[in-house]
C-alpha cells in the first residue's frame, strides 16, 4: 500500500513502529516532514503537506501510543 499525505493513521503506526523511542510531543515539525517522506511506503508530493497535515499526524501518533 502507498501512503499519501491523506493517509494520517496509517503513517502515524508506520512512525510508531520505526521510531518507537521519540518523544512525540517534542518533534519538531520539519523532522516530522522528512520522517515521513522516509517511510518504506510513502509515496507523495512532499509539496503536498502542510502544517495542519503535519500536526494531524504527530496527534494520531501520540493516539497510536496510548
Amino acid at each position: 500500500m502507498q501512503l499519501k499525505w491523506t493517509d494520517i493513521y496509517d503513517i502515524a503506526v508506520a512512525l510508531e513502529e520505526q521510531y518507537p523511542d521519540v518523544d512525540v510531543l517534542h518533534v519538531r515539525f520539519t523532522d516530522l516532514w522528512k520522517w515521513v517522506q522516509n517511510l518504506p511506503n510513502f509515496a507523495d508530493d512532499p509539496n503536498r503537506s502542510n502544517e495542519k497535515i503535519l500536526e494531524a499526524i504527530q496527534m494520531a501518533w501520540l493516539e497510536e501510543r496510548a
